[in-house]
């Protein structure tokens, strides 16, 4: 069943230069029912949004700063969400900004048993970005938007905008394999990817130039691929395992 999902968007902490890409990326997990944003539409920074919202069907909802130097933003939208909580119109939230005043929030609505996607620029600070089921760096859209439509599946943005494959990444993917590998080490793929968005929401194989997580770890030695015929379609399903290490010869 398709998420029923509440999207609020933080209109002073993100540019409106995403969110044709931003609205195509929320419509894969579920079914955007509530779309609005918050803001001081009487400043001429935030003129450029009003053809944007038009033609998204976003909800502006207008919010004066009371106070110089408050974001009167986050209270309307924490309000809000608290409000759609207890309507039970939705089972899902998506909360686009970059902004850490935001982690007790999505903490709040996943303890009401509500999935929370998360979606900012990478200067997200890190208490927000754990506090929510999966969490998406804005800028990676903008790559993929930006790519030839018949790029292939593996086939990376230009380098300055692709993290590095870190010894940390790798850590990560071998530790979530071991953790449900069968006695041979092999892990059906499909959980490990469960499993590596539960212990880090903001991975994402787009962040390291891949579209999907199967070529990402291909590209790395240090674990190998196995296909498997499938007994309930024609897809075939996808194992993956850690290498294992060649035993050094004892010198005699």
């Amino acid at each position: 069943m398709d998420l029923k999902l509440a999207v609020l968007i933080d209109g002073d902490n993100i540019p409106s230069g995403y969110v044709k890409e931003m609205m195509e990326e929320i419509a894969k997990y579920g079914n955007p029912t509530i779309k609005r944003i918050y803001g001081d539409w009487t400043k001429p920074n935030l003129s450029r949004w009003k053809n944007i919202l038009l033609e998204n069907a976003i909800t502006p909802i207008q919010q004066y700063g009371y106070t110089t130097g408050k974001n009167a933003t986050d209270s309307a939208m924490i309000i809000d969400a608290m409000d759609i909580l207890y309507s039970e119109r939705v089972n899902g939230f998506c909360l686009v900004s970059s902004d850490s005043d935001f982690t007790r929030l999505a903490t709040r609505l996943r303890e009401a048993g509500m999935q929370v996607i998360g979606i900012g620029e990478k200067k997200t600070p890190d208490p927000f970005i754990v506090a929510c089921d999966k969490f998406i760096y804005i800028e990676i859209l903008k790559n993929i938007a930006d790519e030839d439509d018949e790029a292939e599946e593996d086939k990376k943005p230009p380098k300055a905008s692709v993290d590095k494959i870190t010894p940390k990444v790798i850590r990560l993917i071998a530790s979530s394999i071991d953790d449900i590998a069968d006695d041979d080490g092999w892990a059906f793929l499909g959980d490990v990817g469960n499993l590596i968005q539960k212990k880090q929401p903001n991975f994402d194989s787009r962040n390291y130039g891949f579209q999907k997580l199967t070529p990402l770890i291909k590209s790395i030695s240090n674990f190998e691929i196995e296909k498997r015929e499938n007994s309930k379609g024609q897809l075939k399903l996808i194992y993956v395992r850690k290498k294992e290490k060649p035993q050094r010869r004892s010198k005699k």
